[in-house]
């Protein structure tokens, strides 16, 4: 009885975003559900790889300071500016996005660092590898736009894809021991 009460209450509060958060669009029902859920792990995701960045950013030392530590505070606002125009994407087409950093807490795979000192090189070479997870998350979404035939979205990604091979580029030729050395 219980489990059943519970189904007709989540049912009944999906009908209420419906109605008063829907939006209308020609894509289907399916595909806005997939698509939306998807960007709004991409997004939590971003949110937690621009507080990592910043982070880094913040704690910065060491005789390439200067570099680092503005190619940090670029890298920041690319990220910061994917966050908008990402949530407004799903809501765009029907969907929900993120309500709190509780959310983006469950649903993060970018993993904290909260330690009190990490050496530069470490700090880059933990961003270049958040920064190549989040391009097969982002690719993982444009995987479902194609599969729904939402262009706009996969539009937005492609770019958003670019910008972080970028960022993933930069911080491996940063993090390189050698010149011409790929390991």
């Amino acid at each position: 009885m219980m489990v059943n009460r519970k189904a007709a209450e989540k049912e009944a509060g999906r009908a209420h975003v419906q109605t008063y958060l829907g939006t209308p669009t020609d894509l289907k029902h399916e595909a806005v559900r997939e698509i939306a859920a998807g960007l709004k792990v991409a997004l939590a995701d971003v949110f937690a790889l621009y507080i990592k960045t910043k982070n880094f950013h913040w704690h910065m030392s060491g005789r390439h300071f200067r570099d680092y530590h503005l190619l940090l505070d670029e890298q920041g606002e690319q990220i910061f500016a994917m966050t908008d125009p990402m949530a407004e994407r799903a809501r765009k087409i029907g969907g929900n996005t993120l309500h709190s950093v509780g959310e983006i807490a469950r649903l993060t795979a970018v993993a904290d660092n909260d330690a009190e000192y990490v050496t530069p090189e470490n700090m880059l070479a933990e961003l270049r590898e958040d920064n190549l997870a989040l391009t097969a998350r982002l690719r993982a979404v444009h995987a479902l736009c194609d599969e729904g035939n939402d262009v706009a979205t996969a539009s937005l990604l492609e770019n958003w894809i670019d910008e972080t091979e970028r960022r993933t580029w930069f911080l491996f030729e940063a993090t390189r021991p050698a010149f011409g050395r790929n390991d």
